[in-house]
């Protein structure tokens, strides 16, 4: 995987607070790479369950083949964005806790 943890739980934090962080939410997620951006799409898609963490390649590279709009744009479209992508890294196995918490603190 090569989007970090600490990358995917700064995006949680920010969908959570969408409300006053959307242009910095558009900005973090845009300075991703194209790869870390089908990474974060493939543990959206996990954590919602169209995809098993058995599939990780296949949601990975579906993500990257359908990539038709900013991918802030397609994340800010689900309502549940910050929960679906806790249970997707929880399915894979990766508490992203630790890092959220240190983000938090400003650390």
């Amino acid at each position: 995987m090569e989007i970090t943890t600490d990358k995917v739980a700064e995006v949680i934090i920010l969908a959570r607070e969408l409300d006053r962080a959307e242009r910095e939410f558009d900005q973090f997620v845009a300075r991703l790479t194209e790869e870390e951006q089908a990474e974060l799409v493939a543990i959206f898609w996990i954590g919602r369950g169209s995809f098993e963490p058995e599939d990780w390649e296949d949601a990975v590279e579906t993500a990257t083949r359908e990539a038709t709009v900013p991918t802030a744009d397609y994340l800010k479209g689900s309502p549940h964005l910050p929960d679906h992508l806790e249970a997707g890294l929880d399915a894979l196995g990766i508490d992203a806790g630790a890092e959220e918490d240190a983000l938090y603190r400003g650390g």
